[in-house]
């Protein structure tokens, strides 16, 4: 199974239809584009998971740079998610 980022997707985009665009070029385990957490909008890209590494090339070869809605889509391998640091927030400077 190789994931795959899907960049540059119109705000108009299901997940529906992004597993369809993908389908045409193998068998699709997952498709899920990601939301803002406080809106509930697109963020504008997303990822599909393919069930095999032959298929995933395909897809990559025909889906990056294919025209959607005006919109150029950026297809490549996904990369492993980096840990976050923890903490955060806090304030610098002078009290």
């Amino acid at each position: 199974m190789k994931k795959l980022y899907v960049g540059n997707l119109p705000f108009s985009m299901s997940n529906d239809d992004l597993r369809n665009l993908f389908e045409q070029h193998g068998s699709v385990s997952s498709a899920n584009i990601i939301q803002d957490r406080e809106t509930g909008r697109s963020r504008g890209f997303g990822f599909v998971e393919m069930d095999s590494d032959s298929d995933a090339s395909s897809a990559i070869e025909s889906v990056n740079g294919h025209d959607c809605d005006g919109r150029p889509l950026v297809v490549n391998e996904a990369k492993p998610r980096e840990e976050r640091s923890g903490g955060g927030g806090g304030r610098r400077g002078g009290w």
